[in-house]
């Protein structure tokens, strides 16, 4: 596919070449792995530096989003080029709401429940928060930010 207004070639694969559902979810599992890794290590190491628990998770899962989203949009749903690549990153940024939601309730319940919980405890519990928010992130990107775009009409 062609952007018009740059002139630059996207590929986007076919129906039949389309990477096969159990890869995906295998290659979304390891992404998620991965970013899981990224989010839990930065929010562990900012808010033992004193950031606090709520601005270090805003800050780790920002950064965990943004690496997510392009791992996955390259390597789990076949995308490349530029095209729409700003949309597909401003889209993730509405599940990130859902998943820095999700997190963020889970430390203000953990706040309530047990306010002198270390570093340890917080950041296991943004992890369960973290987990539960998956199937949703998987579905979202499926079906809404990497689902196959159609080809342009060819109608005047």
């Amino acid at each position: 596919m062609t952007d018009i207004r740059t002139g630059e070639v996207t590929r986007v694969a076919p129906p039949v070449a389309r990477i096969r559902l159990s890869r995906q979810v295998i290659r979304f599992a390891g992404v998620g792995a991965l970013s899981t890794v990224l989010h839990l290590g930065l929010f562990a190491g900012l808010e033992h530096a004193g950031l606090g628990s709520q601005l270090a998770n805003g800050l780790a899962l920002v950064v965990a989003t943004v690496f997510n989203t392009a791992v996955n949009r390259a390597w789990t749903f076949g995308v490349t080029g530029r095209e729409r690549m700003v949309s597909h990153h401003g889209q993730a940024l509405v599940i990130f709401a859902i998943t820095y939601a999700a997190t963020s309730l889970a430390l203000a319940v953990l706040g309530r429940v047990a306010p002198e919980s270390g570093t340890a405890v917080q950041t296991a519990v943004v992890a369960v928060a973290n987990v539960l928010s998956t199937a949703v992130r998987f579905v979202a990107m499926k079906r809404w930010i990497f689902r196959p775009t159609e080809a342009p009409s060819t109608d005047a």
